[in-house]
């Protein structure tokens, strides 16, 4: 792998940047105080290119590659972690499986308003009673006539009180991951309903949803792949979503290594900046380590993944360790600022609070660390 970025590589990030510390980092503490992200931010994320990032310009995206990829996720999370959901969220666990297994037509009709941020999509995959365990997911798809009735709920979807559309995971065989098919509903059909849920420890400002179909009736060209599908898909699609969270993660990493670094600078005890005692540069040290090395693993995994090689296990390993180095980097920054960590007047309880959440979601650390010992063993835990 050449770690000598390219000038459109460079040019992007820094003009992402620029533009998010224009238009995000201002209003991140309101929006997380509000509960809601302004969304009139999804235009502007569908104009700077967020949105299309890996989506081929034949259907409304830019078609950059995963590396770019991944820098705008680190971007888009040192700047705000709800608002790199959005996006990580459309144009990752939408738009990659419908530009991966979808037909000519579902592409034609999706990808462009996801690319440009005139729609924006969910993944309805996890369940009241399945999380890590996806194939044992009980919402149902019933053949009638030349259409699938869909029953069922899901649970803690994000984007799903604004998505026009729901990569739907739903049981259409018997029980096991080779029951399980997919669909692409649109979340005006009748019967489906979805409610916003509040109170979140982070990503406070991003729609998370709890869905119910209730008998939504969609044509059998709404099937995403072919039935029985549906587990490989949602597996598929998840190793390059922990691509995109493990970037986001390096985000929250070097935004608390910049927050920290600035304030020990800054703050002034016993008569000289905190900069100067070793001990708060030893916290400042490690959140600097760390960054870098979270980095490193996700880079090589969008690499792989550039280059079209396996990267399942590098993914799990990018997004274990990025997603435990925020949480570290989060509260080792929050200690450089003492009393004032703990307010939302500076950004680190924020970055602490949306990290902690990194280390669930996508597959949680524990499943990670199930995935990569397979690897490394040949024995699978989960039989």
């Amino acid at each position: 792998m050449d770690l000598a970025l390219t000038d459109d590589q460079r040019a992007f990030r820094q003009a992402a940047r620029e533009w998010l510390d224009a238009t995000v980092v201002p209003h991140r503490r309101d929006w997380d105080r509000a509960e809601q992200v302004d969304t009139s931010i999804i235009r502007g994320l569908g104009e700077m290119g967020f949105l299309g990032l890996t989506i081929p310009e034949e259907y409304g995206g830019i078609g950059g590659d995963y590396l770019t990829y991944a820098m705008a996720m680190e971007e888009l999370g040192r700047a705000d972690s709800s608002v790199r959901g959005i996006v990580s969220v459309s144009n990752g666990l939408v738009g990659k499986p419908i530009l991966g297994f979808g037909t000519e037509e579902q592409k034609q009709q999706w990808l462009r308003p996801i690319a440009t941020g005139e729609a924006l999509g969910c993944f309805g995959l996890t369940e009241a009673e399945t999380g890590s365990d996806a194939g044992s997911l009980s919402t149902r798809a019933v053949p009638d006539g030349s259409d699938y009735i869909i029953t069922g709920e899901k649970m803690f979807i994000t984007n799903g009180t604004w998505a026009d559309v729901c990569v739907v995971f739903a049981r259409t065989g018997g029980p096991g991951p080779k029951g399980v098919s997919a669909f692409l509903v649109p979340t005006d059909s009748p019967g489906f309903m979805r409610t916003e849920i509040k109170g979140k420890l982070g990503l406070r400002g991003q729609a998370t949803a709890q869905l119910a179909f209730d008998g939504v009736r969609v044509p059998a060209s709404a099937l995403l792949g072919q039935e029985g599908q549906g587990f490989t898909i949602a597996m598929t699609t998840l190793d390059k979503g922990r691509v995109s969270v493990a970037a986001g993660c390096v985000g929250i990493v070097q935004g608390c290594l910049e927050a920290a670094r600035e304030y020990a600078v800054q703050r002034t005890q016993f008569g000289r900046p905190l900069a100067k005692f070793q001990l708060v540069q030893e916290m400042i040290a490690d959140i600097s380590v760390d960054a870098d090395a979270a980095r490193l693993l996700t880079w090589r995994a969008a690499d792989l993944i550039e280059r079209h090689l396996p990267f399942g296990v590098e993914a799990s390993k990018a997004k274990l360790f990025a997603s435990e180095a925020a949480v570290r980097a989060a509260n080792l920054a929050v200690q450089v600022f003492g009393g004032y960590g703990y307010i939302d007047d500076y950004p680190v309880q924020k970055y602490l609070r949306d990290a902690r959440v990194m280390t669930l979601y996508e597959g949680t650390s524990q499943i990670q660390k199930l995935l990569i010992g397979r690897a490394e063993t040949g024995v699978s835990a989960f039989l």
